[in-house]
């Protein structure tokens, strides 16, 4: 994520029900960091804008609304980021199918076994509860480490590698 972030690229979140106030919250703070100093980062929950939600929806269908927003906003240098609880949300596959498509990098929050995010996503995080509440909580943990490392590897020096920074 650091090295798309570094190229340029922009987050894209995505997920339903309280998923989606994940990914709104994920957007969030990529772009204003609560914690001073921390460089602010370009990101967009595709589940905020109503209108467009459900324009979308109403044309191209529910299972077509993330699909359809990564096709309009996203470039090879981007990163699509789903939540699924249990990994079988049919519009954040499709989401991420389309991103993948697009040369973008692909990282997933799932439960259970990861359902169909698991042959989908480049990167999954996967938590191995059918517990909606423990799925949650974990989810929240690992987008909050996801933050600090994408990050931590922004502000040190060579980090990122010659090939990324030379």
């Amino acid at each position: 994520m650091a090295v798309r972030f570094h190229r340029g690229g922009r987050l894209f979140t995505f997920g339903n029900g309280a998923a989606a106030t994940d990914a709104q919250h994920v957007a969030v703070e990529f772009v204003h960091p609560v914690i001073v100093g921390k460089r602010a980062l370009p990101a967009l929950s595709l589940t905020g804008d109503v209108a467009t939600l459900t324009g979308v929806c109403a044309g191209a269908g529910f299972d077509d609304v993330f699909a359809h927003q990564i096709r309009c906003f996203g470039g090879p240098d981007d990163i699509a980021f789903g939540i699924s609880p249990d990994g079988r949300c049919g519009n954040v596959l499709r989401g991420l199918e389309n991103a993948r498509d697009l040369g973008m990098l692909t990282v997933a929050l799932a439960g259970g076994d990861g359902g169909a995010l698991a042959g989908t996503a480049g990167h999954l995080v996967t938590v191995p509860s059918d517990d909606p509440r423990v799925v949650k909580e974990v989810h929240v943990t690992a987008y909050h480490m996801l933050w600090e490392l994408v990050h931590v590897f922004l502000e040190q020096p060579g980090v990122l590698g010659q090939e990324v920074t030379g």
